[in-house]
């Protein structure tokens, strides 16, 4: 029974997540049209570290410590989810629109799959595949609009490969993640990773001159710091870490796809956009397909499993 609420709740918080990251969008392109991606980067982490540290002391009462071995494995994580995947995510928005970008990273739990069969040994059952390829597909309804075909008529440019090496940063990120926390508890892990990569940024975010007119930054800008600060990072990062470590990385994963429908549904409320009968639809999709990928199935469990 204590298992059972504990995944509801789970499934609760990344549901929160993916809603935080889908206005991560809108945030990341404000602050990608007014400042430089390490810059970018380096303001968020630094905002989130904040909180991360606040929550760290009031949950523990104090800032736990890791051993040698741990902090390689955190660096790696500051490394992969803070520096890699910051600088790619505000380079990519600075060029693309937020649309095509969450498409793209409709790709996060298919790669994240890959990468838990190949280094996790992660067994893949049919209704997992099943839930990833119909998730996959809610995605593109949503961005596409209902017209797939309008994906690709543009060109791969340097925004389509920045963010597509944001999910790969984010997908390391992930899987790295199910490895340390079996030692260390989720929140630690990713203040210490959120704090490293941060320390990382600061040279590059320098170099860049922004940093020194701080501010002059417009009101927008400092409130999208904020959001993708706690809401985006410090909150986010944390409960998709929890679900990684309760449910598993390709379960958790799954969640993401439900970024692009958040992303277009917050566009529709803040933006006033069009509320297309394409996002109805697609969100039906998403939902089946997370649906089925944490469907408790015990028999014909495996599919894919690679082998030692």
């Amino acid at each position: 029974m204590n298992n059972l609420i504990n995944n509801k709740i789970t499934y609760v918080k990344l549901i929160l997540a993916a809603l935080f990251w889908g206005g991560n969008y809108i945030a990341g392109r404000i602050m990608s049209a007014n400042l430089s991606p390490f810059t970018s980067a380096f303001l968020r982490f630094f905002a989130a570290s904040v909180f991360l540290i606040i929550f760290v002391i009031k949950k523990y009462g104090k800032f736990p410590w890791v051993n040698f071995s741990q902090i390689l494995l955190i660096i790696c994580l500051g490394l992969t989810g803070i520096v890699g995947f910051g600088f790619f995510f505000f380079s990519g928005l600075k060029y693309i629109t937020a649309s095509r970008a969450s498409i793209i990273s409709s790709l996060n739990p298919s790669l994240i799959t890959i990468l838990s069969i190949l280094i996790l040994r992660e067994k893949i059952t049919m209704f997992k595949l099943t839930g990833i390829f119909l998730s996959f597909i809610g995605a593109i309804i949503v961005i596409s609009k209902g017209n797939f075909l309008e994906i690709f008529s543009e060109k791969i440019g340097y925004g389509e490969l920045s963010l597509l090496g944001s999910i790969t940063c984010w997908a390391i990120f992930s899987v790295l993640g199910k490895i340390i926390m079996n030692k260390v508890k989720p929140i630690v892990a990713i203040t210490y990773a959120c704090l490293i990569g941060t320390f990382i940024l600061i040279i590059p975010a320098y170099l860049e001159g922004q940093l020194h007119h701080f501010l002059q930054y417009d009101l927008t800008v400092w409130l999208s710091i904020v959001f993708l600060g706690f809401f985006g990072t410090a909150l986010g990062f944390n409960w998709f870490y929890e679900g990684i470590d309760i449910i598993g990385p390709t379960q958790a994963g799954i969640f993401f796809n439900f970024v692009p429908v958040f992303a277009t549904l917050l566009a529709v409320l803040i933006l006033h956009e069009r509320l297309y009968l394409s996002l109805v639809i697609g969100a039906a999709f998403v939902i089946s397909g997370v649906f089925l990928t944490n469907y408790p199935n015990k028999e014909n469990k495996i599919v894919i499993e690679v082998k030692s």
